[in-house]
């Protein structure tokens, strides 16, 4: 697996992440808006929030290996044909706002689990709270974590609505330099 961005795409380590954390994601969010076919109180219900805090922590945990990468990379590829430089502008604006998610997001959520009193399980492992137990906050906490999720909602489909019209309207490489390499 290259770690080297060639003057065509990222490099594939980079790739490779930038996918995993997109499937992540699309877990994080499925088992959140299904864990309703549970009722509350069940084991059915428990393991599904489960598996979306540690995935959610997942996303953390990846996150400086991806930074690391992206800066382990050199020269990120340009994109042909160039952008116009308020679109550059807008592409890291977004980009910057989607670390910024992918940072935070995990965070709150240990957070408001330690504030609610609640284990922070990561696989077979048990976390320790970021703050002492205090309902109120976490409640706080919760919400700001499920407004800033409605919010990536929209930032993860601009990022892919954006993708999309570069290589569909604009035909240009955008995109393709995140797409693994077909041998």
């Amino acid at each position: 697996m290259g770690f080297k961005h060639t003057p065509a795409r990222y490099s594939s380590a980079l790739i490779a992440l930038h996918w995993l954390t997109l499937l992540l994601l699309i877990a994080v969010y499925a088992l959140m808006e299904l864990r309703g076919i549970y009722p509350r109180g069940s084991a059915g219900r428990a393991g599904m929030m489960n598996w979306h805090y540690m995935l959610g922590l997942s996303v953390l945990a990846l996150l400086p290996i991806r930074l690391a990468l992206r800066r382990m990379g050199g020269r990120r590829p340009p994109v042909h044909p160039p952008l116009p430089v308020m679109q550059e502008r807008l592409a890291a604006l977004v980009h910057l706002a989607l670390y910024a998610f992918l940072l935070a997001m995990p965070i709150l959520g240990w957070l408001t689990l330690g504030a609610e009193g609640k284990p922070i399980p990561f696989f077979g492992l048990q976390l320790p709270a970021l703050t002492a137990a205090d309902k109120d906050l976490g409640h706080t906490l919760e919400g700001i974590h499920e407004t800033i999720g409605t919010l990536g909602y929209y930032l993860i489909g601009l990022h892919a609505a954006a993708a999309l019209f570069h290589h569909y309207w604009t035909r240009d490489n955008t995109l393709r330099r995140m797409l693994p390499q077909r041998d």
